[in-house]
């Protein structure tokens, strides 16, 4: 195996922060655009997958987008799988492993939906896919205390990205001497209001999830969507949806640094393949 074939992973990663970061950063400007009350929408990242595919050359747009989420599930699936960035295998490695597979999956639905829309077969704006899920989990055994369990995990999501943006720990994951002070300075600052805005909105999924679990009612679980709407209906709710859209802005611009940045140890391609070209 060469060390250009060794790099593909590597550069699939990366393409994939930047199609991560267009996606979030769509959805930032459009809730941006309605807090300020210059039209836009609040809507998921499926939704902004919509919104690429209406642009000029928006179906070549989109393949390159649902090709770098692609990169990106690869790039979650190799740590989850084989572990390159040393998380162990105690409790907490194989707790954040965990989550990298279940994020995996997560962009793996949303580069499919990709695909449709690039195809014509739907698959495009919000959908309803939260509520569905959560309706089947009402209908299991104990099914109000699956759905407040998931809220519950949503909500301590939420403040984990509350502490990455306060304790900055992100910033071991950046190649910081390839970096200019004024680099570092701004990866920090959008970093942490990228991850605060992000915490906002897993929260307010969560307690949304809890709700639905208490009531019985699956129509009161919200996505990405959902949750932007309810800040809006809040008192000063403009001011609190301004806030987190230009949050989730950052987000996707911090996804770009990472594109560009992020230290990324990945195995040969043949390791992934499970081929002796790698061992």
């Amino acid at each position: 195996m060469t060390q250009e074939h060794d790099g593909w992973v590597e550069r699939l990663a990366r393409f994939g922060y930047a199609a991560k970061g267009i996606v979030y950063a769509i959805v930032g400007v459009l809730a941006t655009q309605v807090a300020f009350g210059r039209g836009g929408k609040t809507t998921d990242t499926k939704g902004a997958l919509q919104t690429i595919v209406t642009q000029p050359f928006g179906k070549f747009l989109l393949a390159l987008v649902a090709i770098g989420l692609l990169g990106y599930v690869l790039w979650l699936f190799v740590q989850a799988i084989k572990d390159p960035e040393k998380k162990g295998t105690d409790a907490k490695g194989i707790l954040q492993r965990v989550g990298y597979g279940a994020t995996g999956l997560i962009y793996a639905g949303l580069a499919f939906s990709a695909v449709k829309i690039i195809l014509g077969s739907g698959g495009g704006g919000s959908s309803n896919s939260t509520q569905d899920w959560t309706a089947r989990l009402l209908a299991q055994p104990f099914g109000q205390w699956l759905v407040g369990a998931v809220g519950a995990a949503t909500i301590g999501m939420g403040f984990y990205q509350f502490y990455e943006a306060y304790s900055a720990k992100f910033r071991k994951n950046l190649k910081l001497n390839q970096m200019s002070n004024t680099e570092k300075t701004w990866a920090t600052r959008l970093g942490r209001f990228g991850l605060g805005a992000r915490g906002v909105v897993f929260v307010v999924i969560g307690f949304l999830l809890i709700q639905a679990g208490r009531h019985s009612n699956a129509k009161e679980a919200q996505g990405l969507d959902g949750a932007l709407d309810k800040l809006l209906q809040q008192p000063y709710g403009a001011w609190l949806l301004g806030v987190v859209a230009l949050g989730l802005v950052a987000y996707g611009i911090y996804q770009g640094v990472l594109a560009r940045y992020r230290r990324i140890t990945a195995p040969q391609m043949g390791e992934i393949l499970g081929n002796g070209a790698g061992r």
